[in-house]
């Protein structure tokens, strides 16, 4: 019996060295950045209308991969201090005397849909509300949004290292 069990592992060493080979080719260099962190950001400019129900629905750039674990956030333009932008996270609440305006917004993995909603008379703002509104819309692997800031997207730039972002209307 210990003859046997002798042979049998040197029979599994023998089997075992036979599988070697040479070492392959280097395989593709990986992506820059965060453990090859993929992140975009895009901008859309739109104005609501009655005609089109308060709600704009903007494709995501087919050069955007949005994967079901992704966190997609959406910002607003609130103004300009001195030169800089201010950029508030969405959903957005004005306060009216005669009522409530929300900014939102819901995604899909290719479109954005941005929208007003409230108790105010949207038919009764004024163009500043509704016109020329300016968004931005940050895609973001869900693992990483979990470790910045994402209600500043000052932070949220910074993190993805983008410098300049493209309006995509």
């Amino acid at each position: 019996m210990k003859k046997l069990s002798i042979l049998f592992v040197s029979f599994v060493l023998v089997l075992f060295n036979s599988c070697t080979g040479d070492i392959g080719p280097e395989g593709p260099p990986g992506f820059d950045g965060a453990d090859g962190l993929i992140g975009s950001i895009f901008e859309v400019e739109a104005t609501f209308t009655e005609a089109e129900g308060f709600e704009i629905f903007t494709d995501i750039p087919a050069s955007i991969d949005v994967f079901d674990t992704d966190v997609v956030i959406a910002y607003i333009l609130n103004g300009v201090d001195n030169g800089v932008d201010i950029w508030e996270p969405l959903p957005q609440t004005l306060f009216f005397d005669n009522g409530i305006l929300l900014y939102g917004y819901d995604y899909t993995l290719n479109d954005v849909h941005f929208f007003l909603d409230g108790t105010i008379d949207l038919t009764t703002l004024d163009g500043l509300f509704t016109d020329n509104i300016v968004f931005r819309v940050a895609v973001i692997p869900a693992d990483f949004a979990a470790t910045i800031n994402t209600a500043n997207i000052n932070e949220v730039m910074s993190a993805l290292k983008v410098s300049s972002v493209k309006r995509i209307n």
